[in-house]
């Protein structure tokens, strides 16, 4: 993702458990007010990109973001910008970033997304849900070979979180 000339990163933001799973039935299938407050602060004022799905299950456009989404059924909603491939919501969050000088793009979902997205982007910002958790939608396997852990929070649970979580940050290991 990073080009000559460009310091903004493309930074995938997930929750994930540890079997990988992000999503149920549409939802994420946990409550954690701690991991949503972390969420903000990483893409508050960024470009944010999600599927239509992700963009279904949030329910309105993000404040404080660009919204795009990805979408090929022709979706349309108030408030975010819509486009038809990854490509195209990359093209336009780089607009945003340069525009409003923001340092990084968010892609925040869901599993089709981040699989498109993966080996395009430069860091991973993931919360790791300390659970083994049903589901029917999973963030992609992280190949240890090209991204290496550079930090990883002590245990966060706050009495509202469903379970305990640990904040990570990976980096791509040819960057």
């Amino acid at each position: 993702m990073s080009e000559p000339g460009s310091n903004v990163k493309l930074v995938l933001v997930a929750a994930h458990a540890e079997n990988g799973v992000i999503g149920r039935d549409g939802d994420m299938p946990w409550r954690l007010p701690s991991d949503l407050k972390h969420f903000k602060a990483v893409t508050l004022g960024t470009p944010v990109i999600m599927g239509r799905k992700t963009y279904l299950s949030i329910g309105r456009p993000l404040p404080g973001r660009a919204n795009i989404v990805v979408s090929r059924s022709g979706f349309t909603a108030e408030g975010v910008e819509t486009v038809d491939s990854l490509d195209k919501a990359l093209e336009r969050a780089r607009s945003y970033a340069q525009e409003s000088g923001a340092s990084q793009i968010s892609v925040i979902g869901g599993g089709q997304i981040y699989a498109l997205a993966i080996d395009r982007a430069d860091e991973l910002i993931l919360t790791e849900v300390d659970a083994e958790i049903e589901g029917d939608t999973v963030f992609p396997a992280i190949d240890s070979s090209l991204w290496k852990k550079i930090s990883l929070s002590d245990p966060v649970r706050t009495e509202k979180d469903s379970h305990s979580v640990r904040f990570a940050v990976w980096q791509r290991r040819d960057r």
